[in-house]
């Protein structure tokens, strides 16, 4: 009688929760577009996390289908205006790309602003509150998390002694301000697919190239190269975001899971960027330290630190004002307000 008179109270309790006896909560189905496809960000932490470890955290109310955004029909160009409207309910967005229409976001990545893995966590904790704002504010997003990959280093085929030695030479660059960087130190940007840097090196059209230590590994372009500087110039760094409607929807225990599985994924994201710096920079080196890469025999460049000052100074006389012309007075403003007190960095028109 008892066991009856309990059921009955669980019955009535379930239905002024609107919940039917041997009903569950339906699980949120939402779908995410990631980053790179092939890439270790994307293939051993992205997938992973969305796939497995997000079910987990939320005890199976939330479950994600993700796809790289280079196979999922979408260009990178696009992804701020389709998370926006709605179509991408959560993206990955590669800064350098969504730059050409929003400048701003990329303050974070400019050339030599950065190099190395201590230096880009300073300035995004600097200017991560404008992110925020931002893209609340124009877009309807909201930002979960700061990824990056590693950073883009110099190869060449001739000896070097540094980034402020590379005048008269053809460099491979891929992105707008890295060939204002060129062209400030005298080379010559060429603009090159990365896919072609390697014949490109080999046949003399370039003499040096931009790119990654672990990638530049993978293609073989420590053997069309001699010497590997260890300065980051730039790194490819993204924003993970939501669509703000879409994320109020998720109710907030759930919006509380995400969140710390995303503050974990990002810092997994780091510190496997930096290790795989490491292992780029020891397989072209040849190295017995290398275990994922072909050894090279690379020479290592190391920029020294007494060329900081001449750093700060392309950075005050040509990058950052390069910048701010493409962005504007507002830019200017908020650059002025949150980062330049700490680097030492002033954004100025030319």
């Amino acid at each position: 009688m008892r066991l009856s008179r309990l059921i009955v109270c669980v019955v009535l309790i379930l239905a002024c929760a609107g919940i039917r006896p041997g009903e569950a909560e339906a699980p949120a189905e939402i779908d995410v577009v990631g980053g790179l496809a092939g890439v270790m960000q994307y293939d051993q932490h992205e997938a992973p996390f969305w796939s497995v470890r997000v079910p987990e955290l939320t005890g199976g109310l939330v479950h994600a289908q993700i796809v790289p955004f280079d196979r999922s029909g979408i260009r990178g160009q696009e992804m701020l205006q389709l998370l926006r409207l709605g179509v991408v309910s959560f993206g990955n967005v590669l800064l350098g790309l969504a730059a050409a229409d929003e400048p701003e976001l990329n303050a974070i990545d400019l050339p030599l602003l950065s190099p190395d893995m201590d230096a880009l966590r300073r300035v995004v904790s600097l200017w991560r509150p404008r992110l925020e704002t931002l893209l609340q504010e124009r877009y309807g997003l909201t930002l979960l998390a700061i990824y990056t990959y590693p950073p883009q280093v110099v190869f060449c085929r001739q000896a070097f002694s540094g980034l402020f030695d590379l005048a008269k030479r053809r460099i491979r660059t891929s992105s707008v301000g890295q060939s204002e960087l060129v062209a400030a130190l005298g080379g010559i940007p060429v603009v090159i697919p990365f896919a072609e840097i390697v014949p490109a090196m080999r046949s003399g059209v370039v003499d040096c190239a931009i790119t990654g230590a672990r990638s530049g590994n993978s293609i073989g372009l420590h053997e069309v190269s001699t010497h590997i500087s260890n300065l980051g110039v730039s790194w490819g760094v993204s924003i993970f975001v939501a669509n703000q409607t879409v994320w109020n929807a998720l109710p907030a225990a759930q919006q509380g899971q995400l969140r710390e599985g995303l503050v974990r994924l990002q810092d997994e994201i780091w510190d496997a960027a930096d290790r795989e710096r490491q292992e780029g920079l020891d397989c072209n080196l040849g190295r017995p330290t290398c275990r994922t890469g072909r050894l090279g025999h690379m020479t290592l460049v190391e920029d020294s630190w007494k060329d900081d000052a001449r750093r700060i100074g392309l950075l005050n006389k040509v990058v950052v004002p390069n910048w701010v012309q493409r962005c504007g007075k507002e830019c200017a403003q908020e650059w002025n307000r949150l980062v330049a007190p700490h680097l030492g960095v002033t954004a100025s028109a030319r």
